[in-house]
């Protein structure tokens, strides 16, 4: 805040302070906890003198240095002028007791008066500092996500000068799982039932896939995407196939599934692509479903999706 604060607002923040409690004790206690973020404030006090004689030094202070304490000096007031217990003062015997908290009351409610403002402008403050905050963290987790992607990106690069098909392809499998954590599509990896094999699962908006996963030299024959097809048809009626083929479809399995599929396809181009950030994987499966329950077909390139975007 620049705007200065009143006389009046610090000369009724004098006054309160001077007659919310009753025994210097819990006088003190209100107003080291009430500054122990600002401790160096405090440092120095003489509690053993009157409240007042205390709380004008106190207020002195805070005067005196406004412009480093401005903030501090209006939680202070609004905290005093919040106060509707006073613990010590109802203690007293009668007619101390009535006398005592009617000056207490009238303190607090014309502080209360002074400072409406200050509360209205300082919750504005702090709404903006916590989207502050928030955007602070989103971006973070936006770095870490992008340099997790960035890694991905490298191993897949990597793999494409290995020379080991096999282990190739296991290591593309763990690749595709680690993908699809940082999508949060709960994916598991390859695990066998009595009579086939499954590269792996994943979970996307609120449908389960049966993933497959070829990284070999020549396209994906017909033969091979009827016999993932037909895993998929025999799971749940909600299950979907994701088929991933670096290599992509040959032409007759791309024909076939053409115009009706149990499953949708990425090949290498869309993992790249994924993988340099160009485009998020959810939009792409999200696409290629919408695509393929429009159309039946089981192919659309993510390059279509980003000149879409």
């Amino acid at each position: 805040m620049t705007k200065r604060i009143s006389t009046e607002a610090y000369q009724a923040l004098r006054d309160a302070l001077a007659v919310v409690t009753w025994y210097k004790r819990p006088f003190q206690a209100l107003v080291t906890m009430s500054l122990r973020d600002s401790p160096e404030l405090v440092a120095g006090l003489n509690f053993s003198e009157t409240k007042r004689a205390v709380a004008d030094e106190l207020v002195r202070r805070l005067v005196t240095q406004e412009s480093r304490y401005q903030d501090v000096a209006i939680r202070f007031m609004l905290e005093i002028a919040a106060m509707t217990k006073f613990s010590d003062i109802e203690q007293l015997p009668e007619p101390d007791r009535a006398t005592r908290l009617a000056d207490a009351r009238a303190a607090v409610a014309h502080l209360q008066r002074l400072t409406e403002q200050f509360s209205v402008r300082l919750q504005e403050q702090e709404r903006l500092q916590a989207e502050r905050e928030a955007n602070e963290v989103q971006a973070e987790a936006l770095r870490r996500f992008e340099d997790d992607v960035a890694a991905l990106r490298d191993r897949f690069l990597e793999l494409q000068g290995a020379t080991d098909p096999r282990q190739r392809g296991y290591d593309f499998e763990s690749l595709l799982s680690d993908l699809f954590k940082l999508y949060d599509m709960e994916p598991r990896l390859a695990y066998h039932l009595e009579t086939e094999q499954i590269d792996g699962s994943l979970s996307f908006d609120t449908d389960d896939y049966i993933l497959e996963a070829k990284w070999i030299a020549e396209p994906v024959s017909r033969e091979t995407a009827d016999a993932f097809a037909a895993k998929v048809r025999r799971k749940g009626k909600n299950a979907l196939g994701l088929f991933v083929a670096v290599n992509g479809l040959s032409s007759s399995a791309r024909a076939t599934y053409r115009e009706s599929t149990p499953f949708i396809m990425m090949d290498g181009v869309d993992v790249y692509l994924v993988l340099e950030g160009r485009v998020r994987l959810d939009d792409v499966l999200r696409t290629k479903r919408r695509h393929a329950n429009e159309t039946g077909s089981c192919y659309l390139p993510a390059s279509a999706i980003v000149s879409g975007l």
